[in-house]
């Protein structure tokens, strides 16, 4: 089957375009469109295609037309239009084959639709034909202007950078057909941002134009232009905003804005004080702007540190400042930036630098002695009050305040007003060859400022000790000891202190040369030795011997000592050896020595035996100081149910023998002390009768209480029951029976009955006893 197209051309004329049928088109050959004015079409096979212009507002637009060779005009023919789009976008007539556009087609939604065709006979509802496909073209127009792809855009470069620098590229898309003329050919433009930075037209890459100063300006907005159709008239163009920001270089030096500053410092501040502090500014930011601080010439007393977080200078004090000695100083400070490009150095040729005063307070200070310490030296056995040394203190203040002085600790010495030590004891080097003391100045302006310094007395030494023995000796000699035979080897020390090195000299006493059985020889080196002088010694006529050495050293002036060296006479053995003899006396001393520990120990046992036994007895006087209650104090008083015998019991008590039961009495320790017997007597006369019977009875039972032999000898509470005398009737009680002549027997007791038994029991008992 062939069918033809009819596409109208722009003249108005209708030309049978052949259907379903390939047609060559060489590259130079043109192609008439509805809409463009050409189609160039490269070389191949073009199919059966219709071209419908995107956004036609047309309603109904006519594509074109479908028509079967076969139809002859007739109208039998039915046409239908089968595939995506069918019946909605696109509708052909059915008699015609004339195919409409009802919609407005986008060719950025969609640029090809693919139809089907089919031709039905009406009469027979067959198909004539086999179904046909073709093609429906959306051609372009410019209708969409371009958009950037990454907004927004935001660029740093570096401050001062040259000419030409890379900053960004900005890119935009046109959603037209590129192949479509010059629907998405684009160019670029600034449209703000001049003088500062230029655009390349086809690229989108911006530069620098100029240096700029990140301290004048740190960040520009630029806006970029995109135009397509190569920015001619009628184009369409979008645009965008880039921020470029500058980032900082070093290229500023930090700059003091003060080029004098006044600190003050107490002369009494401690080193590293920090007095104050110092600024200066950078307009550089971040590590550009981290500075260092310095004083010039390197001062001794003053140093700068800087605070890294805040970039100030901090004056510290480096050493101690005296206000008497120096009251200002004057000091230049340099800053300088830490970190420096080498291609930066330019911008840093000369550091800044400012002067700082820095004035001096005076403070109360306390005394300062002339010397750290004092060093003197006093002879010993100087009398009371002899001179030692002299201290001097003096206030460094500029009122000079009066010193006074004292001394703490020391017995030996004493110290005046003026500073002046002097002894308060005679000195002895061999008790102390060296003292240590501590002078304190105190101002009397300000008692409140005290200063102390050290003082070493050396006691030198004078020769008032002369020499000894230097150890006791145990000395024997054998009874039958041959002449000239050595019986011993002494040596002497000395206490005194010598410049030279000690001599000693060995003599015996007069007495002892012309009548001695010994003699000594001086070895001349601080030793001697004892010889014999005579043949035999007896044990019996002489068994000890007492010969005395005079020892002089080499003193100035010498002295001498007379020692005594005790020789015993001993009865050696075949070899002519005293040890039998040392050893004898040995275990004689240690026998005693064993009889003396023994008695110790026994002194001991027995002191203890004598506590243990005062601490037995307190306690047991401990616990008989309360009895109980049915425990008898002295007097007893019995208690009972039984009814008693009326009138005729008065008699039935022995008072005599109840006070006199005094012998029975337990000891009980005392309680209170005596003030609060005292006191317990005047509340008795207080709350008593008024009676002086009644107080006579007191100061009776008072009196036997403190002579009574058997009484514990403490202070103890006596109780009394004293019912008086005023009643005519007498008393019922039979304590008063002892008074009685007659003597009253109670065995009539046992015939009353079981009731009256234990009273039977009782003075029956008692009277017996009594009788």
């Amino acid at each position: 089957m062939d069918y033809c197209l009819l596409l109208p051309f722009t003249l108005g004329i209708s030309l049978l375009w052949p259907c379903f049928m390939a047609t060559e088109i060489s590259q130079t050959e043109e192609v008439k469109h509805p809409v463009d004015s050409h189609l160039r079409v490269k070389r191949g096979w073009m199919w059966n295609q219709f071209f419908v212009p995107e956004e036609m507002n047309k309603t109904n637009y006519h594509i074109g037309q479908l028509r079967s060779d076969l139809d002859n005009g007739n109208n039998s023919f039915q046409y239908k239009l089968l595939g995506a789009g069918a019946g909605s976008i696109f509708v052909i007539d059915e008699r015609t084959g004339d195919i409409f556009a009802v919609q407005k087609l986008d060719r950025e939604e969609r640029s090809l639709y693919t139809l089907r065709a089919q031709v039905i006979d009406g009469t027979t509802g067959r198909a004539v034909e086999p179904e046909s496909e073709f093609v429906i073209r959306v051609s372009d127009i410019n209708d969409n202007e371009p958009k950037f792809l990454d907004e927004p855009y935001e660029a740093i470069v570096p401050e001062m950078s040259p000419e030409g620098t890379l900053v960004i590229q900005v890119t935009a898309n046109d959603a037209d057909d590129p192949s479509s003329g010059n629907n998405a050919r684009l160019l670029y433009s600034l449209l703000q941002g001049q003088p500062y930075f230029s655009i390349e037209p086809t690229t989108g890459i911006i530069r620098t134009s100029s240096k700029m100063d990140r301290e004048l300006q740190d960040e520009y907005w630029v806006i970029i232009q995109a135009k397509d159709m190569l920015g001619q008239p009628g184009g369409l163009s979008g645009t965008t905003s880039v921020l470029i920001k500058l980032s900082d270089v070093n290229d500023n030096k930090p700059i003091f804005k003060e080029s004098f500053y006044r600190l003050t410092v107490s002369e009494a501040a401690p080193t590293g004080t920090s007095i104050g502090k110092i600024m200066a500014y950078d307009n550089d930011i971040g590590e550009n702007a981290e500075m260092d601080y310095s004083i010039e010439d390197d001062s001794q007393t003053f140093d700068i540190i800087t605070n890294n977080e805040t970039q100030e200078g901090i004056v510290i004090l480096k050493k101690k400042v005296d206000f008497e000695h120096q009251n200002d100083y004057r000091i230049r400070a340099n800053v300088k930036n830490r970190h420096v490009d080498k291609q930066l150095l330019k911008y840093h040729v000369e550091a800044s630098s400012t002067l700082i005063k820095v004035q001096v307070e005076d403070e109360d200070e306390p005394p300062v002695f002339l010397l750290p310490y004092y060093l003197f030296e006093v002879f010993e056995g100087r009398p009371h009050g002899s001179f030692v040394g002299t201290v001097s203190a003096t206030d460094p203040d500029q009122r000079s305040s009066p010193i006074s002085y004292s001394m703490t600790r020391s017995k030996m010495f004493n110290i005046d007003d003026n500073g002046t030590i002097i002894t308060t004891n005679a000195l002895d080097r061999e008790i102390s060859a060296w003292y240590n003391l501590s002078i304190t100045a105190t101002e009397k302006y300000n008692v409140q400022q005290i200063s102390a310094v050290p003082v070493y007395v050396q006691v030198l030494n004078i020769n008032d000790h002369a020499p000894e023995f230097s150890e006791y000796y145990d000395t024997y000699v054998c009874e039958n000891a041959d002449p000239g035979q050595v019986i011993q080897t002494i040596s002497a020390v000395d206490r005194d202190e010598s410049i030279e090195d000690h001599h000693f000299y060995f003599n015996l006493s007069v007495e002892d040369t012309k009548n001695s059985s010994f003699i000594i020889i001086d070895n001349q080196d601080n030793t001697a030795v004892i010889l014999t002088n005579r043949t035999g010694f007896s044990l019996k006529e002489e068994p000890v011997f007492y010969i005395s050495v005079l020892i002089a050293d080499n003193g100035s002036p010498s002295l001498t000592s007379t020692n005594t060296l005790t020789i015993h006479v001993c009865d050696c053995d075949d070899y002519g050896s005293t040890q039998t003899c040392r050893n004898k006396d040995r275990m004689l001393s240690m026998g005693f020595r064993t009889e003396v520990v023994l008695a110790i120990l026994i002194s001991i046992m027995l002191i203890f035996g004598f506590i243990f036994l005062i601490l037995g007895l307190k306690q047991r006087r401990k616990q008989t100081l309360f009895p109980a209650k049915s425990e008898d104090f002295g007097e007893n008083i019995f208690r009972y149910d039984d009814e008693g015998g009326g009138e005729e019991d008065t008699e039935a008590f022995d008072v005599v023998e109840l006070r006199s039961s005094a012998l029975m009495r337990e000891r009980k320790v005392q309680k209170t002390a005596t003030e609060e017997i005292r006191r317990l007597y005047r509340q008795s006369l207080q709350v008593g009768p008024d009676s002086a019977i009644f107080r006579k009875f007191i100061l009776e039972k008072l009196e036997e209480a403190n002579t009574d032999p058997c009484a514990p000898p403490f202070d103890s509470l006596q109780t009394y029951a004293f019912e008086g005398t005023g009643s005519l009737a007498g008393s019922l009680s039979s304590l008063g029976s002892a008074a009685s002549d007659q003597e009253e027997y109670y065995d009539y007791l046992n015939e009353l009955g079981p009731r009256f038994k234990r009273l039977a029991c009782m003075f029956g008992s008692a009277t017996q006893s009594y009788n």
